[in-house]
């Protein structure tokens, strides 16, 4: 196959792929880049992987509320290594289905790292490939603190990789990877310490959501410390400890885990030599159609800095190739309203404007309806988990701008009502449907 293509796509993760294959059979001729494993942090050191673990530690949950229903059982030990091997040969499973629909869609799959020669020539270990267009959709990594003693730290990346549960772990940091690997260890029998810089975890989410997850997490044993900024990580004796800016200890720990945000993948990409602008904080800036500054460059996915979500970048690669190769002039993503869940425990789901947010577009011309209850499956025992929700609409007609749901099943329940929202359904579209009883998703089209 010729070194040339009309497209060559830097990054096989799920928004590279998606992208390639969609313009592959509108009849491009198109190469993917990738030095690692296809399939990119989702498939691989994220969503896939980390989903299993949730399941693995509700497994655990579950069964500590059988006895609630009559069963007569204990919970034993956990074999992590177990779960590790066949979670590793489901992702390798994955890696090898990836390359297979790469190819049979009749893109090349090309083994390497990239670098610009110029805009549109790419070096790949001496080879040179040359293309009428370029989408460089090289996500992220986990970023690491620059303190002394960061390295004996590990990120989500690690996570994967332990080979047994530490005992005691220190978490560090307030969003979705930080609570919900948290969750996972504690869920799963280890002592777990959550420090955050701030005041709360998951500060860019609704504060209704925030406040109902640390009291839950903190029932279940999660220890909580807010306003910790590290300064840095000795190893001793007896363990690990995390010394913070105001002097306080944290440990020992068995393992200290970073999840502080994402660094983007650009460095090595050489951006300069294709004048490609990139951002202070290292993300490449696009326009509404993912385009860079140069005219046939364009950006997706997690390394342009907006929604770092695994469908948002898939949606953005899709809709990219229909325009410009399946005649759709215009087709872009909307980036508003894009629902996303966290597997926390309890899970949350949540899509459109926070409560702060409506407030700030719209002042007093908007009404809350919440509802907080314990879900019917806690009737018959003590431990009795609180799941909330709330509805944010605007202006007269209650048009439903925000919905947050915090509590079991709030994973599944959102994605309808976020085509609901989408769609511009109003408080009275919510009221006027009928309910399905008994179920927590009831709430959602009972509240007054």
């Amino acid at each position: 196959m010729s070194d040339k293509f009309d497209l060559i796509v830097i990054g096989g993760g799920s928004g590279g792929i998606a992208h390639a294959r969609r313009a592959a059979e509108y009849g491009a001729n198109v190469a993917v880049i990738e030095y690692g494993p296809l399939g990119g942090t989702c498939v691989n050191v994220g969503c896939v992987p980390k989903k299993v673990m949730w399941y693995t530690a509700g497994h655990r949950q579950h069964a500590a509320h059988a006895g609630d229903y009559g069963f007569d059982m204990s919970i034993g030990g956990h074999d992590w290594g177990k779960v590790k091997e066949r979670r590793d040969a489901y992702v390798s499973r994955l890696n090898g289905i990836y390359e297979r629909n790469l190819g049979n869609s009749g893109a090349k799959y090309i083994t390497g790292a990239a670098s610009f020669v110029d805009p549109h020539t790419l070096a790949v270990g001496g080879e040179h490939y040359t293309a009428d267009r370029i989408v460089i959709a090289t996500g992220g990594r986990p970023s690491i603190p620059d303190i002394p003693g960061a390295e004996l730290g590990i990120t989500s990346d690690g996570f994967f990789e332990l080979e047994e549960r530490p005992q005691r772990v220190l978490v560090v940091g307030s969003g979705y990877i930080a609570v919900e690997l948290a969750g996972v260890f504690n869920g799963l029998g280890s002592d777990v310490q959550l420090v955050v810089r701030k005041d709360r975890i998951l500060r860019n989410f609704d504060v209704m959501l925030s406040e109902l997850l640390m009291e839950a997490i903190c029932k279940h044993g999660v220890a909580l410390d807010v306003g910790v900024i590290p300064a840095s990580v000795e190893k001793t004796d007896e363990g690990l400890v995390l010394y913070s800016e105001d002097g306080r200890s944290f440990g020992p720990f068995d393992a200290v885990l970073w999840a502080i945000g994402r660094t983007p993948n650009t460095e090595g990409l050489a951006l300069d030599k294709a004048g490609v602008d990139i951002g202070d904080d290292g993300f490449i800036p696009t326009d509404i159609y993912q385009k860079t500054n140069v005219e046939h460059i364009f950006a997706l996915g997690d390394v342009t800095g907006r929604a770092a979500l695994t469908p948002v970048a898939i949606a953005a690669g899709r809709r990219l190739a229909d325009r410009l190769y399946g005649g759709m002039e215009g087709r872009h993503l909307d980036y508003d309203l894009i629902p996303t869940v966290i597997f926390s425990h309890p899970p949350i789901g949540t899509v459109g404007l926070t409560e702060s947010q409506a407030r700030a577009e719209y002042g007093d011309d908007i009404k809350i309806y919440t509802s907080a209850f314990v879900p019917m499956y806690y009737a018959l025992g003590e431990d009795k988990q609180r799941s909330m929700m709330k509805l944010i609409t605007a202006g007269e007609e209650e048009r439903i701008v925000g919905c947050h749901i915090i509590g079991d099943g709030a994973d599944e329940m959102l994605q309808g009502f976020a085509v609901a929202i989408r769609m511009g359904a109003t408080k009275q579209d919510f009221d006027d449907t009928v309910a399905i009883h008994p179920t927590n998703a009831e709430e959602l089209v009972t509240m007054r």
